[in-house]
């Protein structure tokens, strides 16, 4: 007899990913307030990429640890989230927040997308 999905322990890739979006997710949070302290009217294609990838980071983690049948493309949708994020916070380069934020979106993208194209 085979145990329901809620029941299958996560695999080790599941897990890491899962705290991949936790990690992003914290620093895009983390990265807001920065951002908010700096205010200008430059910042805000940054923060609006921030918050999209923060949302999706924790809604993905959610998903993949409730087993959703939606995770794989919630792991798509949130890779491309963080991708957008890296890159805008790759334009402030001499911002080391900004490279820490773009550091942890890129992880947990590319964990994403392993996730995405794995059967769950």
């Amino acid at each position: 007899m085979t145990q329901p999905a809620a029941m299958t322990p996560m695999s080790k890739e599941m897990q890491d990913c899962v705290e991949a979006c936790m990690a992003a997710h914290t620093m895009c949070e983390e990265t807001m307030s920065c951002c908010l302290q700096m205010g200008g009217q430059s910042q805000m294609q940054i923060m609006r990429a921030l918050m999209d990838c923060s949302e999706t980071t924790r809604m993905c983690a959610d998903m993949m640890m409730r087993r959703s049948p939606m995770s794989q493309e919630m792991c798509a949708m949130c890779a491309r989230a963080c991708d957008m994020c890296a890159e805008a916070c790759m334009s402030m380069p001499d911002d080391q927040q900004m490279m820490r934020c773009a550091e942890a979106c890129r992880r947990c993208a590319e964990m994403c997308r392993a996730m995405a194209g794995a059967r769950m």
